[in-house]
């Protein structure tokens, strides 16, 4: 063999490469078998019916935090392939790059450099991680069952209420106060702040809106504290934060009138998620699906004042949601 032919320096390159891809796909489909399947043991605890959550609101608080593990954890199970590939490539161009001094070989120096800028690119350009969403709208929608079920059950007739930061301990937590009548009162703030979830006077229930999450999003993707913004700046950034950002809508538009505030959501991911709440009468029209109660939440921490959401719509066209807020002056 005359190693001295650039066909022949090719051909050996090539098989070098081939044999270094298939031992890293080897080692990364033997590395992943070992690992043990999070969303399976996941799937497993939300199909058993004999849990050990014993109240309501327990159960409201693991799904929720199930929800957030399937939501930011990656996906064990799978071969991550987009890595493997880089680092085929990285390696396959060191080694050319090297062949190439060794042979003197151009060929092989401009080979070795393709691969390498390819493989360096890959390795920083990591593609974003999705959850599919059916199974967040199925988890979720179990939440809000709950919800609706408890309400319900305590026959509590009253709108829900979000509560401004000033009532809460946390500020980036959230809490909405349900009274058992149709009024709108306040609670007392050194009630809300000892985290108690049955009030007596006046009488209601504490919950952690579904929302809670999705605001503290927008707060870290906008890299602004809504407590220190106006409504103004709400109504300018909220709609690209929601196209081009988070990608979780075709197009927002909000209007603000007085205390009023309209906000209409085309193309939402969300909507089938809305869809199916409306069925839940104690939570479409009074705390809201986590998209309408996000905003009402951005809303209360922005005015400084309760909020209320009066009530949302899904048009027929089933692509968009109107909301309609209320911001309540103490």
């Amino acid at each position: 063999m005359d190693l001295s032919d650039p066909l022949t320096q090719v051909l050996t390159f090539l098989m070098l490469e081939v044999t270094l891809a298939i031992a890293i796909l080897t080692i990364a489909i033997l590395r992943n078998k070992k690992q043990p399947s999070a969303a399976k043991d996941k799937q497993l605890l939300l199909n058993n019916p004999h849990s050990n959550v014993s109240a309501p609101l327990e159960r409201i608080q693991q799904l929720e935090s199930e929800k957030e593990a399937l939501r930011n954890e990656p996906s064990k199970h799978k071969p991550n392939l987009s890595g493997t590939i880089a680092y085929a490539f990285l390696f396959s161009g060191i080694i050319a790059l090297i062949a190439s001094i060794a042979y003197s070989s151009s060929i092989l120096a401009f080979i070795g450099l393709g691969l390498a800028f390819w493989g360096a690119l890959l390795l920083f350009i990591k593609p974003a991680k999705y959850v599919k969403a059916s199974l967040l709208d199925s988890i979720t929608l179990s939440s809000l069952t709950s919800i609706d079920q408890i309400i319900t059950g305590l026959d509590y007739k009253g709108k829900a209420i979000y509560l401004p930061p000033k009532y809460l301990k946390a500020l980036k937590g959230g809490k909405v106060f349900i009274p058992s009548k149709k009024h709108l009162i306040m609670p007392p703030a050194e009630e809300v702040a000892e985290e108690r979830t049955f009030l007596r006077n006046p009488k209601g229930i504490l919950l952690t809106p579904p929302g809670v999450g999705l605001a503290n999003l927008y707060e870290s993707e906008l890299g602004k504290d809504f407590a220190i913004v106006d409504l103004n700046y709400l109504q300018k950034n909220l709609p690209k934060l929601f196209v081009e950002d988070l990608e979780i809508a075709e197009d927002l538009e909000m209007s603000i009138e007085n205390d009023r505030v309209h906000v209409r959501i085309t193309g939402s991911i969300y909507r089938g998620l809305c869809e199916k709440a409306r069925k839940l009468s104690n939570v479409c029209n009074s705390i809201g699906c986590p998209l309408c109660s996000s905003i009402a939440i951005a809303l209360t921490r922005v005015s400084g004042e309760p909020v209320i959401i009066e009530k949302t719509e899904v048009l027929k066209d089933d692509e968009t949601i109107e909301a309609y807020y209320r911001i309540i002056e103490e």
